[in-house]
């Protein structure tokens, strides 16, 4: 993880966010840069900010937290975003997928865990809270009966399993003395071959056909 990795919060309500905030400071491993209480506020701070990840609310008034997680990946596609929800926002899982979001966490989790996230999304892989993992891996169509073994190569297993662990391309390919330009290439024939969009797709993907068992 970067040294101190530099965090945006948006969120409508001002009494979470401050408690949020007073939490990552008081631990001295991340430095909040800014606060917005609607993605149109943060959408539109979102050029003269800097920052490393964004905890992303998903239920608020206006542009809600899909659209704006759509737009500012477009406008900045190595952002990293961290979903926030509370028990409800269930039909906004799979939205938040597809529209690349890196990170699920539930609004209750502990200081730990959001640190664990931060962590994980930081150096290039995904962080999903247990249940909501759970959820989502419900919630996707296919079936493990549906899923063509022979589809994925034994390397591209490998990398897909590594891919789930959270480990970044230049670290797959330092563990498989491989070089980075082949996971990257690999990496896009498993994405191209399983259909999904981003990593977070791919992880839930794998989980749901039985690929691999991170729960």
């Amino acid at each position: 993880m970067c040294s101190e990795p530099r965090i945006v919060l948006v969120d409508d309500h001002a009494l979470f966010r401050g408690g949020l905030k007073n939490l990552l400071e008081q631990i001295g491993h991340c430095r909040v840069v800014a606060e917005a209480a609607s993605g149109e506020e943060f959408l539109a701070l979102q050029p003269a900010v800097e920052c490393d990840v964004v905890f992303m609310d998903i239920s608020m008034p206006g542009i809600d937290g899909v659209e704006t997680t759509r737009r500012a990946l477009e406008a900045d596609p190595t952002l990293r975003i961290v979903t926030l929800s509370m028990f409800g926002d269930e039909n906004y899982y799979t939205r938040m997928v597809e529209a690349g979001a890196s990170g699920f966490l539930l609004k209750d989790s502990s200081i730990d865990e959001v640190l664990e996230a931060i962590r994980c999304v930081c150096e290039g892989g995904t962080y999903f809270s247990e249940a909501i993992l759970s959820t989502l891996t419900s919630q996707l169509p296919g079936t493990s009966d549906s899923f063509d073994e022979e589809a994925l190569s034994t390397r591209e297993l490998e990398i897909l399993l590594a891919v789930c662990q959270g480990l970044s391309n230049q670290e797959i390919a330092d563990m498989l003395f491989i070089s980075k330009r082949t996971v990257d290439k690999h990496r896009a024939n498993i994405l191209e071959k399983t259909g999904c969009k981003n990593t977070a797709s791919l992880v839930v993907y794998a989980i749901k056909h039985s690929l691999v068992d991170l729960m």
